[in-house]
């Protein structure tokens, strides 16, 4: 099956900690995932910075704090800000988190699940069709790692995943690494999951590294990716095809060649599975 959507290869989260080092260096990347977020500001180094960046590389916005499935209004400054920052940037996705991150008051600065119930269908496909009015383009929305469920689910997640994009329109960001880690918390298999989300809405992935505690697993991106979830991506890019693949790091930042070189294996790993799945075809 051809790719869905363009494929804009092997990016890097754009990280403060190596903005200079971009600039000078002009680093093999395809594209850039900046966090919306940091750059919701007036002015300053950080939007010199972007605006630098962005004459170079593709960018693609990733949000923390939309909060879509939180029991609150959709705040409309909020989106009013992503709105203007994707006029500025004009990125080729924007994407942010299915959980919900926020009471009525206060941000709680973490990504919490949900209940996959048909409630929650209806409630955030109608959360997803606001986002998208003001931004007017489809929501990529990402699966989230998780320590609890609800005793409620009438969904598995990626059963809720598929059935929400079918509802809203919406697209997929793929977290391997999450899967994973979910998958070991939860005592699922992680390939039941990839497997049934559809292909045709799945527009990015992510790598990242976790804390792995034997009993439970934790998604801190301060590791390495771990071999586990690179076997993983090599079968997900064997059943999806090009997807456009982004390495995450948000904590222990290495030294920028070694980030480089982490990207540089899954260049290579997927470019060997693209090109045998292309002469399969």
């Amino acid at each position: 099956m051809p790719a869905v959507h363009p494929f804009l290869g092997y990016g890097l989260g754009l990280r403060s900690a190596y903005y200079q080092q971009i600039l000078e260096q002009s680093p093999h990347v395809d594209w850039f995932e900046v966090v919306s977020e940091n750059f919701m500001v007036q002015g300053g180094k950080a939007l010199y910075y972007l605006d630098a960046i962005a004459e170079r590389y593709p960018l693609v916005m990733h949000g923390v704090s939309l909060s879509i499935g939180g029991p609150h209004a959709l705040d409309p400054d909020y989106l009013k800000q992503l709105k203007q920052l994707a006029d500025r940037v004009k990125p080729a996705w924007i994407s942010d988190h299915l959980c919900w991150s926020r009471g009525n008051a206060h941000q709680l600065h973490d990504l919490l699940p949900l209940p996959y119930t048909a409630e929650s269908l209806v409630y955030i496909a109608g959360r997803v069709a606001q986002v998208q009015d003001v931004l007017q383009r489809p929501l990529v929305l990402e699966n989230v790692s998780s320590y609890v469920r609800a005793a409620s689910d009438d969904f598995t997640e990626w059963e809720f995943l598929a059935a929400l994009s079918r509802e809203s329109g919406c697209e997929l960001l793929l977290d391997v690494n999450n899967v994973y880690v979910s998958s070991r918390n939860h005592g699922f298999d992680p390939w039941a999951f990839i497997e049934h989300l559809p292909v045709d809405k799945v527009r990015q992935l992510h790598l990242a590294g976790h804390s792995d505690y034997g009993d439970y697993v934790i998604d801190t991106h301060d590791h390495p990716v771990s071999d586990p979830v690179w076997a993983l991506y090599r079968r997900t890019l064997e059943h999806f095809g090009p997807v456009a693949t982004l390495l995450e790091r948000d904590d222990h930042f290495p030294p920028f060649e070694e980030l480089l070189d982490e990207l540089h294996t899954a260049r290579e790993l997927g470019d060997q599975v693209l090109a045998r799945r292309q002469q399969c075809a």
